[in-house]
């Protein structure tokens, strides 16, 4: 199933078909992380995503129902981030060796990764297990496929558009919000904010990739990119989090290196982001909400008339 909505179709049945593909799509990956987790649970993650930016989207239709069903997806995310995270690390580790090759033997980073590795096969479930967990995340997921088919979205043209352009709109203004505190406080949560924003925007394009004002690709390739470099600075952030808490798995001594390795990969990708989310983000909220209305009413109304035609 597509991830796109078919302006020549209803927005309601267009809605509940793409969620419920991604649905399906989380719930394959959770059963398949019973036996490859690391893999199955990171895809799982990214379908919560994709489904939680639809329903942003259509947000505008539906408050009550989308933030409730917002709320359950959210929750299925948080219960299985504990593996994600461990492997994160591992990658960030990665990163730093691949980034800085003439002080990876001096920062001990092949011990560290061996160590995260130790950490990860340990497991981060407690003592309820994975089995436990994923249980769980598929009977919510079971319970949401029930809820999605029973939402109801205004399908005339002229009112799904504007539904469709409000929700665009509501993420385009958080992120030109999230991108101005990061510029001026830079606090870790800033980012994240950021990095949540161009996730949605970047799942937003591809929804709506047939009613976007041209061009659609090289938008969506771009924020999809920034994306990537988001989630980089959030696993450094993270990971000097846990050392400067002597948290787990860094309950040692400072690894001094290591934290100079983080500070310098940070800036950078600090300055990297805030450049590309400017460019992304340049053009106002509302000019480009304006833009996407019209083409989508133009589009949805003609493909009304393919409809009574056939």
């Amino acid at each position: 199933m597509s991830f796109r909505i078919d302006p020549r179709l209803a927005l309601t049945a267009e809605v509940r078909r793409i969620a419920g593909g991604e649905i399906d799509k989380i719930v394959a990956h959770l059963n398949a992380a019973r036996d490859n987790p690391e893999r199955s649970l990171h895809s799982a993650r990214k379908r919560i995503k994709a489904l939680r930016a639809l329903l942003r989207l259509v947000r505008p239709g539906d408050d009550a129902f989308c933030r409730a069903e917002n709320d359950r997806y959210r929750n299925i995310a948080l219960s299985i981030a504990g593996a994600r995270q461990a492997t994160a690390l591992i990658e960030t580790i990665d990163r730093l060796i691949a980034d800085f090759p003439e002080h990876a033997d001096a920062a001990g980073l092949a011990g560290i990764r061996a160590m995260l590795a130790r950490h990860r096969s340990e497991g981060v479930h407690g003592e309820a297990g994975l089995g436990a967990v994923l249980d769980h995340a598929v009977a919510e997921c079971r319970a949401g496929m029930a809820a999605i088919n029973m939402l109801v979205l205004p399908d005339h043209a002229e009112e799904a558009a504007d539904v469709l352009a409000d929700g665009a709109l509501a993420t385009l203004r958080f992120a030109r919000k999230a991108l101005q505190q990061a510029r001026e406080r830079g606090e870790p949560n800033d980012f994240h904010d950021l990095r949540k924003a161009v996730k949605t925007h970047a799942a937003h394009l591809s929804l709506l990739r047939k009613l976007w004002p041209a061009p659609v690709k090289p938008r969506r390739e771009r924020a999809e990119e920034l994306g990537e470099s988001l989630g980089e600075l959030h696993d450094v952030f993270v990971m000097r989090a846990l050392i400067e808490a002597r948290q787990a798995p860094f309950g040692g001594p400072e690894p001094k290196q290591l934290v100079r390795l983080l500070r310098r990969a940070e800036k950078a990708l600090r300055k990297l982001c805030l450049a590309d989310a400017a460019k992304l983000f340049e053009d106002k909220p509302r000019r480009a909400a304006r833009k996407l209305a019209r083409k989508a009413r133009e589009d949805l109304n003609d493909g009304m008339a393919e409809s009574e035609a056939d």
